[in-house]
């Protein structure tokens, strides 16, 4: 057989064909696509109805016969609302004109005492019914309490007593407190805790976590006591004081509740109890006692010498015994406090003794502009001091405050000593 030979211009001619018919199938797919564009485009201007709905309401008419795209984004159409017939009050018909962008119709005012009214109100209108579905009388008598019986509600305190056997324990559960009242005036809120004391002897103060913003605070909190025989319990007493933590300032007191547990049977098991929480038995300006100071001016050295010699007649911490007094010396230049000192505890006793000596450094010429103040507190471990009296003396102050500072000043280098009356801290 003879060879087959093919020479090369076939060889050549191949890839010019292949080409030919490559661009011939490209010019025809992209007429193909430009068409199919074109009619895809002319079919969806024609499209009817122009509108984008939200939902459909089954058996309802929403399909309105004029609707511009001002319409459709709720644009004013109070003129043509005026043109517009009258719709019967039972009918169905529901103008897309109307509709906000979310594609929802606007409420209707209701008309009291009308039933096709009541039958046509959304469930928000009923909640609201229900809410505030309150007899007369019943807003008669909440309008009619006064300031001072809302003042009163104070709050509830629960907690749980046990005594432990086994280990000679004296177990409190401090669980919560319910319906307190806003301390904090901007946020209309507390931040409340719990000091508790043992009575009469005080030897056993303790207190709860701070919890942030509410009146209803959950502390679920256990203090064991131990080393209290059980016979010695019906002679003690809970002290629990209910208190506002303030960053800024003193903690606000917000009552307390005195628990005598004397007739308190707790042989049988955990009790559990719950109080109404009382308004504190605040201290009245006559008795809160009075203080020994002594004064020295030293003009030649610009310094002042305070001397903090004695109190008398300290009143008692309420129904927690008598106080463990001491006595802070601020020293202010200007309204401005510029040094602070302060004596030691003295435990136990209305009647204290400090003889303590402080020396202030005086940074302007003459006492002007110069004022001492006095704080008697009572020292609470673990929590914030109580102030039982204060006492002012400076150029600008009454009675015998503005009378012993005048003293000092027209004989200096003199010690001169005088009692004063505390007044409310």
């Amino acid at each position: 057989m003879a060879p087959i030979t093919t020479s090369r211009e076939e060889f050549d001619e191949i890839p010019t064909v292949v080409g030919i018919f490559s661009a011939f199938g490209l010019v025809f797919t992209v007429s193909l696509f430009a068409w199919i564009c074109c009619q895809r485009k002319s079919s969806k201007s024609n499209k009817t109805p122009p509108y984008k709905f939200v939902h459909v309401l089954k058996g309802v008419d929403i399909y309105p016969e004029n609707l511009n795209s001002k319409k459709k984004f709720g644009a004013d159409d109070k003129n043509e609302v005026k043109n517009k017939p009258a719709v019967p009050k039972n009918s169905l018909h529901l103008d897309l004109e109307k509709r906000d962008l979310n594609g929802n119709f606007p409420k209707t005012n209701l008309k009291p005492g009308s039933p096709s009214d009541l039958e046509n109100a959304t469930p928000k209108l009923f909640l609201e019914g229900e809410k505030e579905s309150v007899s007369p009388e019943s807003l008669k008598s909440s309008t009619s309490l006064t300031s001072e019986e809302k003042q009163e509600k104070l709050g509830t305190l629960f907690f749980s007593l046990e005594y432990n056997f086994e280990r000679k324990a004296f177990v409190v559960n401090i669980k919560e407190a319910r319906g307190l009242p806003a301390m904090d005036e901007q946020s209309m809120t507390s931040d409340p805790y719990i000091k508790m004391t043992i009575l009469p002897e005080k030897k056993h103060k303790v207190k709860t976590r701070v919890l942030r913003k509410t009146l209803d605070p959950a502390f679920d909190e256990t203090f064991t006591f131990y080393g209290i025989p059980y016979t010695q319990i019906q002679e003690l007493a809970l002290h629990f004081t209910i208190l506002s933590f303030d960053r800024f300032s003193r903690d606000d007191i917000i009552g307390e509740v005195l628990i005598p547990l004397s007739g308190i049977e707790l042989s049988e098991g955990k009790m559990l109890m719950n109080r109404e929480i009382i308004k504190r038995n605040v201290r009245k300006s006559s008795g809160r006692g009075e203080l020994l100071i002594s004064l020295c001016y030293q003009s030649t050295t610009n310094t002042l010498t305070v001397v903090v010699l004695k109190a008398r007649h300290l009143p008692k911490s309420d129904v927690s015994g008598l106080s463990d007094p001491y006595v802070k010396v601020n020293l202010y230049h200007a309204k401005k406090r510029i040094s602070k000192k302060k004596t030691h505890v003295k435990k136990c006793t209305p009647n204290a003794v400090f003889n303590e000596l402080f020396v202030f450094d005086i940074p302007c010429e003459g006492l002007e502009d110069i004022s001492v103040e006095f704080l008697v507190l009572d020292s609470e471990r673990g929590s914030r001091n109580e102030v039982i009296g204060q006492l002012v003396l400076s150029a600008a102050a009454e009675g015998t405050g503005g009378e012993h500072w005048k003293e000092i000043c027209d004989y200096p280098r003199r010690q001169i000593a005088k009692w004063h009356v505390l007044c409310d801290g």
